[in-house]
């Protein structure tokens, strides 16, 4: 039975940090952890000291990722959305027909996510079934925890003529044949199916009724964006009178299982429908800043109880790495708050009672993430799985910093550099060169 002694931090609530500077976590066959305490003043001979090395952290959990868009990293951000999809996104999604270039795309984005310290990963795939199935694959052989999803758009009017489904039912019969092969995948204990519809302007009304039954017959998580920009909103309101929270409900997709990406434009009436549908939001407050036209009412949110969590949008987001999105969503959330716009007065500048601290950072890459998903990680306590990530304590250690300011340097300052191993239901999944001992 393996266990760690090593200095910890997790997030027990929102906006609660629990440190222990000397704990011994043990860790069941199957991952789970059976306890995480202080150390007492004789530790297993067995247990593997991570004293000295760095800090514990739970594993991130990204929401949001667009996995065939890993090539196109950090390209053309300058685009409005719509052009970026049609001139660079689209062509290169069609291009995973090639399986071998799939295979070889998926399997360095997934080493990469677990080099990062990104431990579950919920994913977007593309149209074709056989690539979106090597990627579960992937993710399983690697080790990472998964939602995957083909991809679902068949639309004429809002999917290029070589990159969309035949028709709604060819959408939904792939979709369900992916479920399936997913699900029989051999001793497969960390990847699920996803019923996935890219967005409404890309699903045919017929599409996005098939799926929400789909998702009902087979309890499968639904994935898809929701008012991500003025473009899409828009374009929502026109098709239907009505929001994309309130279409997505009417066609059966807004489920206790569903992550809505985005959701920059969400009313108050569309906020409480969420919440009493049990949903969760991912915020990728990174992408938004690129192509959301808006900044997500986060704190809002929160405090009318919808679920929420981050992701990092690959590739509208530049950055793979979570903790760039948590930073991202603590400045986003003070922009809000204090507004814009010199020309304003400052009482009328921004949106008062709006801004997130790093304590809560930390919780929505960590726990927020988890729960939006209902997995039992993200927390380093009894019950939960062993995903965790060991971080490079910052330094130089001129000074030693209190609880509140070691996790904030981290939160605030760790690269991608500083993530020096990875563990996925206890199993070790990365480890860094820089790591010794």
């Amino acid at each position: 039975m393996p266990s760690f002694r090593t200095d910890l931090f997790h997030a027990p609530s929102r906006g609660v940090v629990e440190r222990i500077s000397d704990a011994l976590v043990t860790v069941d066959d199957a991952g789970t952890i059976l306890s995480a305490a202080p150390c007492p003043d004789t530790a297993p001979p067995d247990a593997t000291d991570l004293r000295g090395r760095g800090v514990l952290l739970p594993g991130f959990v990204d929401l949001h990722v667009h996995a065939p868009q890993y090539p196109q990293l950090g390209m053309a951000l300058d685009l409005p959305l719509e052009d970026w999809l049609l001139r660079y996104t689209f062509p290169l999604e069609a291009r995973y027909a090639d399986l071998a270039f799939a295979a070889r795309v998926y399997e360095r984005l997934v080493h990469r996510l677990l080099a990062n310290g990104t431990t579950t990963a919920v994913y977007f795939a593309t149209i074709h079934g056989p690539a979106s199935l090597k990627l579960a694959e992937t993710c399983l052989n690697l080790g990472q925890r998964a939602l995957v999803g083909r991809v679902a758009m068949d639309h004429p009017e809002g999917c290029p003529p070589d990159y969309r489904d035949a028709d709604a039912g060819a959408a939904v019969a792939d979709t369900a044949a992916f479920i399936e092969a997913v699900r029989a995948l051999p001793e497969n204990d960390l990847v699920e199916p996803a019923v996935t519809p890219r967005f409404i302007p890309a699903c045919t009304d017929a599409a996005l009724e098939g799926l929400g039954r789909l998702a009902a017959d087979t309890g499968a998580p639904v994935q898809t964006h929701c008012s991500e920009s003025d473009w899409e909103h828009d374009h929502v309101l026109a098709r239907y009178g009505a929001t994309d929270t309130q279409a997505l409900d009417g066609f059966g997709l807004l489920t206790r299982r569903t992550v809505l990406a985005h959701a920059g434009f969400v009313s108050d009436a569309d906020i409480d429908l969420i919440r009493s549908r049990g949903s969760g939001v991912a915020h990728c407050p990174l992408s938004n800043a690129y192509f959301g036209d808006a900044v997500f009412p986060l704190r809002h949110a929160m405090e009318k109880s919808v679920r929420v969590g981050l992701g990092t949008d690959i590739s509208g987001g530049p950055s793979p790495f979570i903790l760039d999105n948590a930073r991202m969503a603590i400045t986003a959330s003070r922009l809000l708050e204090s507004g814009v716009d010199p020309a304003r007065p400052r009482a009328t500048r921004g949106r008062a009672a709006s801004r997130i601290d790093f304590r809560e950072a930390f919780w929505l890459a960590t726990a927020g993430g988890a729960d939006v998903l209902d997995l039992p990680v993200g927390r380093l306590e009894p019950g939960r799985q062993f995903d965790a990530v060991l971080v490079r304590r910052p330094g130089p250690a001129f000074w030693d910093p209190d609880d509140d300011n070691l996790l904030q340097q981290i939160v605030l300052g760790a690269q991608p550099s500083d993530i020096l191993a990875t563990w996925v239901a206890g199993r070790h999944v990365f480890q860094s060169s820089q790591i010794s001992g």
